[in-house]
Parts: C-alpha cells; sequence; structure tokens
C-alpha cells in the first residue's frame, strides 16, 4: 500500500539539536500525560516538573499554552496517520477495521484536547487544517485499497466514515465495549455485498 506523505512538520517548530529535540519531546509526553490525567488546563509548572525540566525550558519550547497543545496534538494525530502505514501487511479489510478501532479510540481522547485549540483558533487554522488533511490521506488510503480488493463499499468515503467513526467514539457509555460493538456493526456496514438478482 502507498501511503501519503503526512505533511504537518512545518506546523511545529522542532528543535534540530539532539539535547534540545530531547527536551521537546520529553515536555510533549508529559503535558500528553498530564492533559490525560488532568485537561488542558493542567498546571505548565506540573508539566515541567514531569519532565523533568526546568520552566524556562519550557517557555523556551512553548511560548504559550497554545503552542503546547498544538505541539501534542500534532504530534498525536502523525502517529494515527502514521498507524495506517503499520497495517499495510493486512489483509485490506483487516488493517481497515483495525485502523478505525484504534481511530474510535484516538476521537474519544484527543475531543478535549481539539476542543481547547478551538478556543483560540478557529477549525480553519493551519494545524487543524493539516491534521484533518493526515488523517483523511491516511484514511483514504486504507479505505480505498480495501474498495480495491472488493471488499468496501464503491460509495465509502473517509469523510462519512470519519464522521461515523468520530460520532460513535463521543457516545456516553458505562459499558467500554459497546462502542466496540457499536463499530462492529458499522463496520458491517461498509462491506461490499453484490446485488442479488
Amino acid at each position: 500500500m502507498t501511503h501519503p506523505e503526512i505533511d504537518t512538520t512545518a506546523l511545529v517548530n522542532r528543535p534540530k539539536r539532539a539535547d534540545a529535540r530531547r527536551n521537546y519531546d520529553k515536555l510533549v509526553a508529559a503535558a500528553r500525560e498530564a492533559f490525560a490525567e488532568d485537561g488542558t488546563s493542567a498546571p505548565l509548572e506540573e508539566i515541567a516538573l514531569r519532565a523533568g525540566v526546568g520552566i524556562g525550558t519550557l517557555y523556551r519550547h512553548f511560548p504559550t499554552r497554545q503552542a503546547l497543545l498544538e505541539a501534542v496534538y500534532v504530534d498525536e494525530v502523525e502517529a494515527m496517520a502514521r498507524s495506517a502505514a503499520d497495517l499495510a501487511d493486512l489483509p485490506p479489510w483487516d488493517a481497515l477495521s483495525q485502523w478505525l478501532h484504534r481511530y474510535v479510540g484516538f476521537a474519544a481522547t484527543k475531543r478535549a484536547l481539539a476542543e481547547a485549540l478551538l478556543e483560540t483558533a478557529d477549525a480553519d487554522s493551519d494545524v487543524l487544517l493539516s491534521c484533518r488533511r493526515a488523517l483523511s490521506s491516511a484514511g483514504t488510503a486504507l479505505i480505498e485499497r480495501a474498495q480495491q480488493a472488493g471488499v468496501v463499499r464503491p460509495d465509502a468515503t473517509f469523510s462519512d466514515i470519519g464522521r461515523l467513526v468520530g460520532g460513535i467514539a463521543m457516545v456516553p457509555t458505562v459499558d467500554p465495549q459497546q462502542k466496540e460493538r457499536m463499530l462492529t456493526l458499522a463496520l458491517d456496514g461498509l462491506r461490499y455485498r453484490p446485488p442479488t438478482d
């Protein structure tokens, strides 16, 4: 499977020096954990402490909370988009199904982060547009591969499937397996079935 390039690199200013890059990566990882545990308003001092760096180092890399939110979001989107390529050795249906199961988890956990980004940036910001394009490219490649193999309906698009799966991710439920069952039902509707006469 050919995988389109994911071009979000120009959106975050990643350092070139190895030591600065290590600090940057530690800060993004610490922020991801803090945002998951405490929400997007987690204290920046706590994030620096988790990363094992001083607050000055955090501000050198991320002058604003918005810059840190964007870096975490871009990092998560890049990982999700890259994971599509990691499934290239699987049969087309299995690759698509596994990626969409990951996408449900991704969409559910990244909702608060995306909402925080939208508080200070509009939905058409360069960061959010590029992230949407990266996810769309990854999902579209998987869907087209499955369509070419004849296992997914020819009228399915990532725009429709992404919204469907994103909606499933947002369903409030006390049963964690319910979202998986709902996705399995939705995926069953994507399968190609030749017309019967």
